[in-house]
């Protein structure tokens, strides 16, 4: 942030719950957001097409876990699969 940064990005974010929250702990006036790296996105699609689960109720479930562990950037994202 000394350095003129805008916001805090976390990537990847499915394993890093831990680190997003404490960013929001940390940084409560900064903007936390954070990426889903295309490897994570892969591996959702790859169990999705085996027929583990459904591709959108997981891929909701993915942003729901970012958005509870204090990523809040999304106030207005629309998922769309």
């Amino acid at each position: 942030m000394a350095e003129g940064a805008d916001v805090i990005m976390v990537k990847p974010s499915s394993f890093y719950s831990d680190i997003i929250a404490e960013a929001r702990e940390l940084a409560q006036d900064v903007p936390v957001a954070t990426y889903q790296v295309s490897g994570e996105y892969a591996m959702i699609c790859a169990a999705a097409n085996a027929g583990v689960f459904d591709l959108r109720r997981m891929a909701e479930e993915a942003l729901e876990g970012c958005l509870r562990a204090g990523e809040r950037t999304r106030d207005r994202f629309r998922l769309t699969l």
